[in-house]
């Protein structure tokens, strides 16, 4: 019965926008249809946000966004015969088109998502045995210590887990390497990584050549283990306690089952959010995807592999030969492959790894055009939309994947069309300054409030502008390159935990720096054109105000490139949980504040505790999760300081033995439930209006702070513009 009165409402619905969209009406009839939608949307997302409202207001959106289309095709376009202008203009008409194409394969893939799951109970009299990969390429042995210990640590029957560590930093190809220095660095490594592991109880493996990347190091792991299931978690990315817990009863449930996918959370921010300052409170933008999109695409058993967090089941990828490795996006591909031959995937909308992003911009933009060049690569060779064996659904799912990464052509048409007028008087665009700001303005408003109904609490009002326009300038020649030559690109592993250890500009910066100097000239041009073609001035004032807009992003984008120095090696984790730290022959009761894989601040009881100063030795205990031989880590004390609440000491770990590495992940890895909190704190939707004031001041912020550190004032600014208060509605 519900069905179809679905089906009848959007019968209903597309009658409706059908006779909308091509009615002939006066300019001032559109204007106020146009602003009437905008309002009844907003009233139904006060009071009706969810269920069939919810379509309506989506419905009643989409018949402004097609009048803008409509009246774009038809009536704004120069003639042909004018090169100089219909050029740029079909090139600007095609970005937009582009952009319409994504909000409405957004609309397909995320207009319902599918609810979060709960996991099937696992008999464990009968459980599949799993085979753990953590591949490794360049890591540090330390780094490594706290993912092995955490994947070592997850609950699951004794002798069913078998733990790898896959060590492409330590083959035969790299220590038998012509250069001698980096042969006997390689050779050191496997020693050290060997008996890491020996010391962890973890398998270790390497292989005679680096061929195909992380995808052949996963195959050829594949050919020395037996496990049913194959759990992959990436070397920077640690599993929480109840990771297999919460994924492995699924593949008891569905037969077909291939895949088992959750979201990869993040304790440290990547360079946009350390940057700008804003990883507490705004909800970070990897959160959009694993929030909301993979939901959507998990309706339509589209949900794919993202490299990590993930567990696969070895019957399907012995039926692929292994991971897929033609692009340098093995994850997607793979569950792209396996998609068409009928096996099923599962995303678990829940948190239970815990990763790291890159630090400076450059890993930033290296590890995105990365991702953006698979992409373009698998829209290549193995076209999503004509896959054999692929649903529809499924076909416009990695469509609507794929062909997000080429945002930068529209960006980049999007931030020099205004130009193209105010320096050189092409008219790109045939319209009057009313015609623009009555069709452009109702449609970017219902634009917006789409945006704000699908994404509202995971994506903030302009952030996804600034992530693509800091993301273009490097990308746009990255995806050039790829359409040139699809097997140039080769598999570069992601820098991480990089020192940040002063206040510079990026080696990446001086592009951004450029622009936003060419966006100035442009508001230069916009004021002598008034003053010198009043005629034209409604014409003038529109293009100076899309022009104005850029200048705010790119404003916003010097402060992106302006690198704040990172004081503490390694990132913290809230961990509010009861310890003692004992000093000698003194004990006292204490609590944890945060903590990190490097040290922890707790807070004592009692104030006095004589010898209690920097430099002082202590050992911290506490109850850990798991079963393990030893409860104490002994630290050294390195901060001391005093709040309303008590005794505040940081202190740093003294890590010696592999049941230290052990506690520690316990301490930071073990409760997933941490991470969680985290999330839901900064699920806030502050609207559109409160978004976009909140942006345009952090806009004017970062513009002085990257001109400030572009002249060497680096000191400008202490603090950063505070986030706007909301009361957050976690559902």
């Amino acid at each position: 019965m519900q069905k179809g009165l679905i089906v009848a409402f959007w019968a209903v619905a597309a009658t409706i926008i059908v006779l909308l969209v091509a009615l002939p009406i006066s300019l001032q009839a559109h204007l106020i249809a146009g602003l009437v939608v905008v309002a009844s949307m907003i009233v139904l997302k006060f009071f009706r946000a969810q269920g069939i409202w919810r379509l309506i207001a989506l419905a009643l959106g989409t018949a402004i966004v097609l009048r803008y289309v409509f009246w774009r095709t038809t009536s704004t376009l120069p003639p042909i015969t004018e090169l100089t202008n219909y050029i740029p203009a079909i090139l600007l008409y095609l970005a937009e088109m582009y952009s319409v194409i994504m909000l409405f394969l957004s609309l397909f893939v995320v207009s319902s998502p599918l609810r979060s799951r709960k996991p099937p109970r696992i008999d464990h009299s009968n459980v599949p045995t799993v085979d753990v990969f953590v591949p490794s390429y360049n890591e540090n042995a330390s780094l490594l210590a706290s993912t092995l210990a955490a994947a070592k640590a997850m609950s699951y029957p004794a002798g069913k887990m078998t733990v790898w560590l896959l060590d492409d930093g330590g083959t035969d190809q790299k220590c038998e390497q012509p250069d001698a220095v980096l042969a006997r660095e390689a050779r050191e490594r496997r020693v050290e990584l060997q008996a890491l592991c020996a010391a962890l109880d973890v398998n270790y493996i390497t292989r005679a050549r680096n061929e195909h990347a992380k995808a052949g190091n996963l195959n050829n792991a594949l050919e020395h283990s037996t496990g049913d299931l194959i759990a992959v978690f990436d070397a920077d990315h640690a599993p929480a306690r109840n990771f297999l817990e919460e994924t492995v009863g699924y593949f008891g449930t569905e037969k077909n089952l291939f895949l088992v996918q959750t979201p990869h959370f993040f304790i440290n921010p990547d360079p946009l959010e350390r940057n700008l300052g804003t990883f507490q409170t705004m909800p970070s933008e990897n959160e959009m995807f694993y929030g909301v999109i993979q939901r959507g695409l998990d309706k339509w058993n589209a949900a794919f592999f993202c490299g990590s967090a993930a567990v696969l089941r070895r019957e399907a990828l012995q039926e692929t030969n292994g991971f897929s490795g033609v692009s340098i996006t093995e994850d997607c591909e793979t569950a792209l492959e396996l998609h068409s031959r009928g096996w099923t995937s599962i995303y678990v909308d829940k948190p239970l790894i815990a990763g790291l992003q890159p630090d400076s911009f450059a890993s930033f933009i290296g590890q995105r055009s990365r991702w953006a060049q698979g992409m373009i690569q698998i829209m290549r060779y193995r076209f999503p939309l004509f896959k054999r064996g692929l649903k529809l659904p499924q076909r416009l799912c990695y469509m609507s994947s794929a062909m997000f990464w080429l945002f930068p052509f529209t960006r980049f048409c999007f931030l020099v069309s205004p130009l193209c007028y105010l320096f050189f008087s092409l008219e790109i665009f045939t319209a009057s300054g009313g015609e623009f700001l009555a069709y452009t303005s109702t449609y970017m408003m219902v634009n917006f409030m789409m945006q704000n109904y699908l994404y509202g609490r995971y994506r903030w009002p302009w952030i996804s502008d600034l992530y693509e326009f800091i993301q273009t300038v490097y990308l746009l020649p990255a995806i050039m390159s790829v359409i040139a030559n699809p097997s140039k690109p080769t598999f570069k592993v992601t820098a991480k935990n990089e020192t940040m250890d002063k206040n510079r500009v990026s080696e990446l910066g001086a592009p951004y720096f450029i622009i936003f100097g060419v966006l100035v000239l442009g508001v230069i041009a916009t004021i002598i054109r008034i003053w010198a073609e009043p005629y034209k001035a409604d014409v003038t004032l529109v293009t100076g105000a899309w022009n104005l807009m850029n200048l705010i992003i790119a404003g916003c984008a010097l402060g992106v490139v302006s690198e704040r120095a990172t004081r503490r090696q390694s990132h913290r984790v809230i961990a509010e949980r009861p310890c003692r730290f004992i000093m000698g022959d003194q004990l006292v009761d204490a609590t944890i504040r945060d903590v990190s894989v490097g040290g922890i601040s707790i807070r004592l009881s009692q104030s006095a505790l004589p010898g209690l100063k920097r430099g002082a030795f202590g050992t911290l205990e506490f109850t850990p999760y798991s079963d393990l031989p030893t409860n104490q880590l002994p630290m050294e004390v390195r901060k001391m300081g005093m709040d309303d609440k008590g005794v505040l000491i940081g202190c740093r770990f003294l890590t010696e033995t592999p049941e230290q590495h052990r506690l520690i992940a316990d301490l930071v890895f073990a409760n997933a439930e941490q991470w969680s909190h985290f999330q839901k704190r900064r699920h806030q939707d502050i609207g559109i209006l409160r978004g976009t004031l909140w942006f345009i001041t952090v806009a004017i912020y970062q513009t002085g702070r990257g001109l400030a550190y572009i002249s060497g004032l680096q000191r400008f600014g202490a603090s950063i513009p505070p986030v706007p208060v909301v009361t957050p509605s976690v559902k």
